[in-house]
């Protein structure tokens, strides 16, 4: 099929992933079309299968460069030994790098459900190493007497949804900055897995 006059893969690419990624988060990837994605671009809806196979490859893409985001970028902090500082570090991580992408976090969130089972499992098992990343930290918080928490797991999910709320509420400019935001979340988290 012919691209359209002016159009440029390295472009159109982008251009088609966002739009497909604000739509899925507005509409739902269910009631979003390939001729809707399409039309948000600008381009016929048979150019779209120039740059993905189908709308479940589009989805599964957009999760998994998500998490694979989330991952590149988390394992590049500048950790310290300590790891009640490393919690810090994660939770401050957490909270700013998903208000920078609420609606892929939507989307990696609500739309599993929408995922193929081979493609819902490998985005699973991104979720999970970010999960132990944090189940890490509390496990040497344990080992080495600053955290009290009976099931590390589970205060890895707890503390992990926790933090998810911000995405829902928070709005630039509102009564609170960020960094406010972010302070009365770590103590939140603190008082979590350090209760005394």
């Amino acid at each position: 099929m012919a691209r359209t006059q002016g159009s440029h893969s390295d472009i159109t690419g982008p251009r088609i992933q966002t739009a497909a990624l604000r739509l899925f988060a507005q509409h739902g990837y269910a009631a979003v079309s390939m001729r809707q994605i399409a039309k948000e671009v600008g381009v016929q809806a048979g150019a779209l299968y120039n740059y993905t196979p189908d709308k479940q490859s589009m989805l599964f893409g957009l999760m998994r460069g998500h998490m694979q985001d989330l991952l590149a970028t988390w394992r590049g902090q500048d950790l310290p030994v300590d790891a009640m500082e490393q919690l810090r570090v994660f939770t401050g991580f957490h909270i700013r790098f998903h208000l920078e992408r609420a609606d892929a976090v939507f989307i990696a969130y609500m739309e599993l459900r929408n995922l193929s089972p081979e493609n819902f499992t490998e985005i699973e098992t991104l979720r999970g190493q970010y999960e132990d990343a944090l189940e890490m930290i509390l496990k040497a918080g344990v080992d080495q007497g600053v955290f009290h928490v009976p099931d590390t797991k589970i205060a890895t999910l707890a503390v992990i949804a926790m933090l998810n709320g911000v995405n829902t509420w928070y709005r630039a400019g509102g009564r609170l900055s960020l960094d406010q935001v972010e302070a009365i979340y770590w103590d939140m988290v603190h008082k979590v897995v350090a209760p005394n």
